[in-house]
């Protein structure tokens, strides 16, 4: 204790820390077999053997007087550090992994690999082991893993602090990181990895399998890894490379969440029919392409008909979904769209855009009117001779569907507000930009705006929104080879909007509207589902080429993925958040997976091997919340109380139904395999709710929850 107190003292370094195990033996029991006398004395252990590494050991006195282990429960609880809950989930299903729980309070010490330089010289799996024996020491309710995040935060920079991070992240560094440490090779063998070359599949499987275990031979790869069946076939010379690589989990795609609900409102040109909105599914790996078609379908286009997909916002169309190659991604939920039925054989024409607007009071000009745009714009296809009749007679034909019934239209010269001040006989060239930029700077008409009518047309540029120049009926209007689209604004006066309902132009739904606790409807799949989504043959991505050895070029080869071998325990990830370029998002789907036979014989493509191909769960990581802040926890089968636990940070507590534990929030799924008899719960078993510690302050610890 002297030697203690002269130590630096650093409370904020968990390093610095002596750990001092204190154990109390009734003394009420008589003494037996020359143990008298040490059932009162205080054993102390100074934390300096390897074996005990700091961590509480769970010793008693056996007849003869010597030391027996035992072993407690594993009910112990985690203390949350500030937003570990993604640690301690993790931990807690590794640690009642009964194989691993068997290494780790066994002799495991005489196995680390101080000198692996792929390792992290010994000191992970000390600090795991030290955990595994705390989790199953007799007595306890929880305790503070600091140590343990300490040697993490060291070794994997990325998990030090307490931001929230993944616990399927954490899990993968742990199971390699201790692979590592625990490796039995000392000095790895090279071994070049040889392609298939028509031998058979059983000959070329073993050699990969053989090569692995020459370099990595650990209670790790004898417990948790796998290896699967790669193929890959060019797309142009047909050649076929198969490799057989390891796995430690597997990352299951949900194939339920790959589709994306979409409402597009869909308009005609030619007045027959108002606005209508359509809700679409379509991939959310597709493109314009694929929404284009699925709509198409929805409104029943007509084989004559095309459509112009565009977006909305602030009554313009900002953005033309014209390159069918773009990625759907870039559609937000909170987007409008709108789609027009234009003649197919138009394509490549060129359309007007009416946008319409109103005088309206502004709050920030002290009650003063000004024309403010409203509505969703109107398109109409263009013949080869344009004047302002035309451009009157294509917005009334697209007004059809919005007329008032007993209301008669108004003479065309009154609509217009036509006036003498503009000459109505000049020609507007688009062809030259000067002249388009002198013609801009015209606003000639809008003072006769009180004259009695209902509309007047104005012409804008995409270049020049904020300039434009009146239209008159007789007015011809020419357009540049190049220019696809002519603007104009229609200024609505209170007599021309009597004449209309234009309401539904100002009524156009979201792309997909999130509405304040409500969800959307719940997503459900199987994981045999998920399993079948990750075998299926697909091509790579173009970030992903392969160089093909026969073209001796990168190729978008197709690639299939079939499982070989499995190991004792395995591991299966949700792959519940999806990344793109633009996105990333939370998948709530539903997956029904198995609780007492997880049956994969029909997945193996191995028929040689004596193995049982059937699995029983014993523990689920949770995931709860989204992308921004949530909680992870644990679902734990206790095989000495024959029924689940919910482990929660400190909080452990009995579940009364084994199937609660079918929830959208699993994330990792461990399976273990089994022989013979598949039963892992006795159903006749009467289950009551237990709690070892429940407190409110280990549910809400650090603002690790939602």
């Amino acid at each position: 204790m002297n030697e203690w107190n002269r130590m630096p003292q650093d409370p904020r370094s968990s390093d610095q820390e002596m750990p001092l195990e204190i154990q109390f033996y009734d003394i009420s029991e008589p003494p037996a077999n020359g143990a008298a006398g040490r059932k009162d004395e205080l054993a102390l252990t100074m934390g300096s053997s390897a074996l005990s590494n700091g961590g509480i050991m769970d010793m008693d006195l056996d007849s003869s007087g010597g030391i027996c282990k035992q072993v407690g429960s594993g009910l112990i609880g985690l203390d949350n550090l500030g937003n570990t809950c993604f640690m301690n989930s993790a931990v807690q299903c590794l640690a009642h992994t009964s194989k691993l729980v068997d290494y780790f309070l066994g002799d495991y010490q005489k196995e680390i690999n101080t000198q692996n330089p792929l390792g992290m010289k010994g000191e992970l799996a000390y600090s795991f082991g030290d955990l595994v024996r705390k989790l199953w020491a007799i007595d306890g309710t929880s305790f503070s893993p600091r140590q343990f995040k300490a040697k993490l935060a060291r070794f994997a920079p990325q998990f030090s602090g307490f931001n929230q991070h993944d616990s399927q992240e954490l899990l993968a560094f742990l199971l390699d990181g201790l692979h590592e440490d625990l490796n039995r090779v000392k000095c790895k063998p090279y071994a070049e990895a040889k392609d298939s070359d028509g031998r058979p599949d059983e000959e070329v499987a073993d050699e990969y399998w053989g090569n692995h275990l020459a370099r990595n031979d650990s209670i790790i790869v004898d417990t948790c890894q796998g290896q699967y069946k790669s193929t890959l076939v060019c797309p142009l010379c047909k050649k076929v490379s198969i490799t057989f690589d390891p796995f430690m989990y597997l990352s299951l795609p949900l194939p339920s969440t790959t589709m994306r609900t979409m409402t597009v409102t869909v308009f005609s040109t030619d007045g027959s029919i108002g606005p209508s909105p359509y809700t679409v599914s379509i991939p959310k790996s597709g493109d314009f392409k694929t929404l284009i078609n699925a709509l198409s379908n929805a409104c029943s286009l007509r084989d004559d008909e095309r459509l112009l997909v565009a977006e909305v916002y602030n009554s313009s169309l900002i953005r033309y979904l014209e390159d069918p190659s773009d990625d759907i991604s870039l559609i937000r939920d909170g987007d409008k769209l709108v789609a027009y039925r234009l003649p197919k054989d138009s394509e490549g024409a060129a359309v007007v855009v009416f946008k319409s607007e109103r005088m309206e009071s502004s709050i920030s000009s002290f009650g003063r009117k000004s024309w403010k745009n409203f509505g969703t714009p109107l398109v109409s296809n263009l013949p080869d001779t344009i004047d302002g009749r035309t451009i009157y007679n294509l917005l009334l034909k697209a007004l059809t569907p919005f007329r008032e019934p007993k209301d008669d239209v108004l003479d065309a010269d009154q609509i217009t507000g036509k006036s003498s001040s503009v000459n109505e006989t000049s020609d507007i060239d688009m062809s030259s930009d000067a002249a388009e930029c002198s013609s801009m700077n015209t606003n000639a008409g809008e003072d006769d705006m009180t004259t009695e009518g209902g509309m007047l047309f104005f012409l804008n540029t995409e270049r020049f929104p904020n300039q434009r120049m009146k239209i008159e009926m007789d007015q011809t209007i020419t357009l540049s080879n190049l220019q696809k689209r002519l603007i104009v604004s229609v200024s609505w006066q209170d007599n021309g909007l009597k004449q209309y309902n234009l309401d539904p132009l100002d009524s156009l739904p979201e792309v997909y509207k999130t509405v304040l606790f409500t969800r959307r409807p719940q997503e459900t799949c199987s994981l045999y589902a998920c399993l079948e989504a990750f075998i299926k043959e697909e091509p790579l991505g173009p970030e992903d080429m392969w160089y093909c050895p026969g073209c001796k070029e990168h190729r978008q080869a197709s690639k299939k993925l079939d499982l070989w071998r499995l190991p004792e325990i395995l591991i299966i990830h949700l792959k519940r958040f999806s990344y793109s370029r633009y996105t990333k998002n939370k998948l709530d789907t539903y997956v029904d997976f198995p609780i007492h036979d997880l049956d994969l014989s029909s997945y193996i493509r191995d028929r040689s091997g004596q193995m049982s191909n059937h699995y029983q769960l014993y523990a689920v990581s949770n995931h709860y919340g989204s992308m921004g802040g949530g909680h992870y926890t644990a679902y734990v089968y206790n095989d000495g109380k024959k029924k689940w636990y919910d482990f929660d940070d400190r909080c452990v507590s009995g579940l009364e139904n084994e199937d609660s534990i079918k929830t959208s929030a699993a994330y990792v799924l461990f399976y273990r395999r089994v022989h013979g008899d598949t039963s892992l719960v006795d159903t006749e078993t009467t289950t009551i709710v237990e709690s070892t510690d429940c407190t409110t302050s280990g549910v809400a610890a650090a603002g690790d929850d939602l």
